[in-house]
């Protein structure tokens, strides 16, 4: 599963579907835990943990990511994404 699509799958939980986001942290790790089911999981991971903390998951992939590649910075449109990260 890209990236792209578990953050679209998050967001479609949360927001369309009105799912509870411990609910959907479930959801998540189960399908991490399946087999047949490749995805970057120590992105997913990090968007886990900041949608846990209270954020957006797809600030915690991106911010893995953006680090995974060297970046030094994280600066989203969210400023309480870059406390919940800082933190």
């Amino acid at each position: 599963m890209s990236v792209p699509c578990l953050c679209e799958l998050v967001w479609v939980l949360l927001r369309v579907y009105n799912i509870e986001s411990g609910d959907v942290i479930h959801a998540i790790r189960a399908l991490m835990a399946s087999e047949n089911v490749e995805m970057n999981r120590p992105a997913a991971e990090a968007g886990l943990e900041v949608l846990n903390a209270g954020g957006n998951f797809a600030d915690g992939v991106i911010a893995f990511e953006g680090n995974w590649l060297g970046g030094e910075t994280f600066v989203p449109f969210d400023k309480r994404a870059v406390a919940l990260l800082s933190a």
